[in-house]
């Protein structure tokens, strides 16, 4: 089992597949580490050497921040912006788009499920 900066990479898949199960890491910067640690994308996480997993490891410790690091700079940022009470702050706040996008019709995933009370009161309306 492949265990790198606290994940357990799933063992049936490619390594350049694998290492994109760790925060922060997606498929270029995991076909990077792979290049300079010198293993082959093609490979299957169970077939990794010990060795090839060490310098794996030794290359993402040393490259930058990573799972628990990375989640927590970012949760540091966001709290920093709501604090000075910018802009983007205050979208965090309030659990709305931050980067300009539209509101009106879209941010379903933003801003959660649609509350049905006008639809309802229209509905019941009709129905008398």
């Amino acid at each position: 089992m492949a265990r790198i900066v606290g994940v357990d990479l799933p063992l049936g898949k490619r390594v350049e597949i694998g290492l994109t199960y760790i925060y922060g890491v997606g498929r270029a910067r995991s076909n990077s580490v792979c290049k300079r640690a010198g293993v082959n994308v093609e490979t299957r996480v169970k077939d990794l050497t010990e060795e090839e997993v060490a310098r794996i490891r030794k290359i993402l410790e040393d490259d930058g921040s990573t799972e628990g690091e990375l989640r927590k700079e970012i949760s540091l940022n966001i709290r920093r912006l709501i604090e000075i009470g910018c802009y983007k702050g205050s979208r965090h706040r309030r659990n709305l788009p931050v980067h300009g996008q539209r509101t009106h019709t879209n941010a379903r995933t933003r801003k959660g499920p649609r509350r049905g009370t006008v639809t309802n009161k229209k509905k019941a309306s009709a129905k008398t």
